[in-house]
């Protein structure tokens, strides 16, 4: 059994100014984003649509806006509304830790659908570009929260060799690392699987409908390993909220999936 080596979450003091980890994580997963779309734009078909590095710089620009916002919304919208309509002070603390995935995705779509409208591009054009450089930021997300020694799994039989002891807890109980069980399932294998897919032209949609709901399936699976928010704890069905805002997420990924082969171009060029 492990106990979680209590890292210093200030990762460098610059007389009063401080340096988070995860704010570097944050800036990680910023900076991949843009190295892997930049790969990206290469390919033959968003060569010849006309996609560039500065293309890429300004639909990260409405990203890094999606993300923050939506983000921090969504935790709002999601886990603490009744707290935060009674201290709307402090909605825009984010300092003070609270970013919601769900409603990071969806302030990510807003600004994809604003890039695409102020570019005059197909939504799913954007959409499938983009998704198969998320998950390496998903991926240094987690990494972040393991470091804050936050998002502890649940509880674990303290002979599995890897159970760890998250002070940070409040208790002695030996848990699940499940931060490092989302950082291999919709950080690394996600993005392998998704940055395959997409290494040859797919019907329009298609990479973002495998994104989401592989996102979906992903996510679920590894809340089975994470604690439930306190505030919260199991909901009907003995789902966590994290798990029931998957569903939706599967479901739709798999019918935008769906209908894109279906619409896909037949040989000679006629569609379905």
């Amino acid at each position: 059994m492990l106990t979680h080596p209590q890292f210093d979450p200030i990762a460098l003091s610059l007389g009063p100014l401080q340096i988070h980890w995860y704010g570097l994580t944050y800036l990680a997963a910023f900076s991949m984003f843009y190295l892997l779309a930049a790969q990206r734009v290469k390919r033959p078909w968003y060569a010849e649509a006309g996609w560039t590095r500065e293309t890429i710089e300004d639909l990260l620009f409405f990203g890094v806006l999606g993300v923050i916002l939506g983000g921090r919304l969504g935790y709002v919208l999601f886990y603490k509304p009744a707290y935060y309509f009674s201290h709307p002070g402090e909605i825009l603390a984010v300092w003070q830790g609270g970013m919601a995935f769900h409603g990071g995705l969806i302030g990510v779509i807003l600004a994809m659908w604003v890039f695409a409208w102020r570019r005059k591009r197909s939504f799913f054009e954007v959409a499938d570009l983009v998704a198969p450089c998320v998950p390496v930021g998903l991926a240094a997300g987690r990494i972040g929260n393991f470091i804050n020694g936050e998002l502890w799994g649940r509880a674990a039989d303290p002979s599995l060799p890897w159970a760890m002891v998250f002070p940070q807890s409040g208790t002695d109980v030996a848990r699940h690392p499940s931060q490092l069980y989302q950082f291999g399932l919709e950080g690394v294998t996600l993005f392998l699987l998704l940055w395959w897919y997409a290494r040859s032209p797919r019907p329009s949609g298609a990479v973002a409908g495998a994104f989401l709901g592989g996102y979906g399936v992903f996510r679920f699976v590894a809340e089975y390993f994470r604690e439930p928010d306190s505030f919260l704890g199991l909901l009907a069905l003995n789902m966590s909220m994290g798990q029931w805002l998957c569903v939706p997420m599967i479901v739709l990924g798999a019918l935008i999936w769906g209908v894109a082969q279906k619409n896909a171009p037949r040989p000679g060029g006629q569609g379905a």
